[in-house]
């Protein structure tokens, strides 16, 4: 639709899986607050599940005004044909300005084919967003050209404005149960026939902490020398009770496999703290875990750019820092 046609209220999909929120959609509530304050506009939750009310509630103390709730056994899994047809009819009937989702494997999926239906712009795996407060436009941040660039991207013509964010770069929304709001069920005016048929689905099962879950996490660079060495990461991060880290060149090298990987390519984690070990802290590996709370640098090089974006920075051998660190943690 054109600018003109789009009504002030911005839409946070609320993915998903087996009648559990993803967590990326509490982050998405918490930006689209203050987008929404900036536009004026109300903010907006999308829930298509299969008995799924209560959970509508959830999404209305993280800060949405209004939820729109979809429910059918049909939306019991995710199915991208008619997860994409019933929201073009949606963005048809009520006509939202924004729409974001999050950068995972049902946001990849869903949303560019809502966009190309809609045919209006989408802006995938952002790390920020914010409002132009001229053109009350939103202003879409991604890295670009293999990370090398952050470029920022506006859709001026069309609407809804499209993006998908990835997960762990912002804040929750806080939880206030007092919060007021409106649940709309809307009934589907598309068919809910779907051509893909899901035969099973296998859970995976993680033999240690999830990294994107992670409160602690240490990470291993270059400067760790060859695939040998990272037994000294696995051990700090086995003291710590954290998960294990890995920059993109360890990965390509076969020192680590790729589920490990932080960074553009890799995976975004946001823990409690970050300890990234003989990592330069070239911008591909910033993107995926600058919003860490704490940040600790262990690097010889003084001038490694991981020390700007470090809480804490130690210029030093890791090979004789790390030892010592695990000595005083298990002491």
């Amino acid at each position: 639709m054109n600018t003109n046609e789009a009504n002030k209220e911005i839409w946070i999909f609320a993915e998903q899986n087996a009648g559990s929120i993803h967590s990326v959609v509490y982050e998405l509530l918490g930006k689209g607050s203050e987008l929404a304050e900036q536009l004026q506009a109300k903010l907006c939750a999308v829930l298509l599940g299969h008995k799924i009310k209560e959970k509508a509630k959830g999404l209305i103390w993280r800060g949405a005004s209004k939820v729109y709730l979809i429910e059918s056994e049909e939306f019991l899994n995710y199915r991208s044909d008619i997860y994409s047809s019933v929201l073009v009819d949606l963005v048809h009937r009520y006509k939202p300005s924004v729409v974001l989702g999050g950068a995972t494997l049902t946001g990849r999926s869903l949303m560019p084919r809502l966009a190309a239906a809609l045919k209006t712009g989408l802006t995938a795996d952002c790390t920020a967003l914010e409002i132009d407060d001229e053109k009350k436009i939103l202003v879409q941040t991604r890295p670009a050209f293999g990370g090398n660039i952050m470029a920022t991207i506006v859709c001026s013509e069309r609407r809804p404005q499209m993006a998908t964010v990835r997960h762990k770069v912002m804040s929750e929304a806080e939880v206030d149960e007092k919060r007021k709001g409106e649940i709309i069920s809307v009934q589907p005016q598309t068919p809910l026939f779907s051509d893909i048929k899901i035969e099973d689905i296998v859970k995976e099962i993680d033999k240690t902490v999830r990294l994107t879950e992670a409160d602690i996490i240490v990470s291993g660079g270059r400067g760790l020398g060859k695939k040998e060495n990272f037994g000294l990461i696995e051990e700090l991060a086995l003291v710590l009770k954290g998960a294990v880290g890995a920059s993109r060149a360890t990965v390509d090298n076969d020192w680590l496999p790729y589920s490990h990987q932080v960074g553009q390519t890799g995976k975004t984690v946001c823990p409690k703290v970050y300890i990234a070990c003989g990592i330069s802290g070239q911008i591909q590996h910033l993107v995926g875990m600058q919003s860490s709370k704490i940040i600790i640098a262990i690097n010889k090089d003084a001038e490694a750019p991981i020390f700007k974006v470090a809480t804490y920075g130690i210029v030093g051998d890791l090979f004789k820092i790390v030892p010592m660190l695990i000595k005083e943690l298990k002491r």
